[in-house]
């Protein structure tokens, strides 16, 4: 089962999806307080399972509306999403995918880990 490991970080408090082959799908931004960083957990818990997906690698992509998955490729060339709440913000981001096949698995992942995964504070 995949679980939210909520732990310090420098300046604040961050968490990361972690799936239940031990693989962290997605990440947080750094937050003030533990109860903020909760918070965000609430946050992707509730928009990740219903967010649209926007591909931006495809050639006039559709732009969609929040909460949503943004697909893109970086500077290098590699694959990435991040996670957009209803009001626009950022709450979540993944690692650098080599294959775009296998960014968008990253993102069926977090659609559906998100919802059910409990806090495990580190």
């Amino acid at each position: 089962m995949a679980k939210f490991e909520l732990a310090e970080a420098k300046n604040g408090f961050k968490f990361n999806l972690v799936a239940s082959n031990g693989e962290v799908i997605a990440s947080s931004q750094v937050y003030k307080t533990a109860a903020y960083a909760k918070n965000g957990i609430a946050s992707v818990s509730a928009n990740a399972p219903i967010a649209n997906i926007e591909n931006q690698t495809e050639k006039d992509f559709k732009t969609q509306v929040n909460p949503k998955f943004e697909v893109y490729q970086d500077k290098k060339g590699e694959f990435r999403f991040r996670l957009k709440a209803k009001n626009g913000q950022i709450i979540a981001t993944s690692e650098a995918y080599s294959k775009l096949d296998s960014c968008l698995k990253g993102v069926a992942s977090v659609q559906k880990n998100a919802k059910d995964a409990k806090i495990v504070e580190k």
